[in-house]
């Protein structure tokens, strides 16, 4: 029947599916793009103070101290939305498996008729 198809407990199985499919797409894209950082990371962008006289007032020894410490923040920030893509992946995915198993084995058997040649 129609009405059991759209009970309470039917639409709250769907409605915790289509919310983790979201998360899971999410997720997906989110690791995608924390591993394209990992792989390809943004060069970074600061600014040097320049004193009177045209000079930075900084040694390259700190200077290449500055790029160092801003690669490794950027390979942090990378690999902790990595870390957080693929927990959401974890905890997303067997919400989904497990409400829509439970949706599959409560549906009720429809009839079908085979085509005819």
């Amino acid at each position: 029947m129609a009405s059991d198809r759209w009970s309470l407990r039917n639409i709250y199985l769907y409605l915790v599916c289509l919310i983790t499919l979201i998360m899971i797409i999410v997720s997906v894209v989110s690791v995608i793009r924390a591993t394209v950082e990992l792989v390809y990371p943004d060069p970074g962008y600061y600014s040097v103070p320049i004193e009177k006289g045209g000079s930075t007032g900084m040694t390259q020894a700190e200077i290449d101290a500055q790029n160092e410490s801003q690669r490794k923040q950027s390979q942090r920030q990378a690999v902790l939305n990595l870390v957080g893509g693929v927990a959401m992946l974890v905890v997303a995915g067997p919400l989904y498996a497990y409400h829509w198993r439970k949706i599959e084995t409560e549906r009720p058997v429809e009839a079908t008729v085979p085509p005819t040649a």
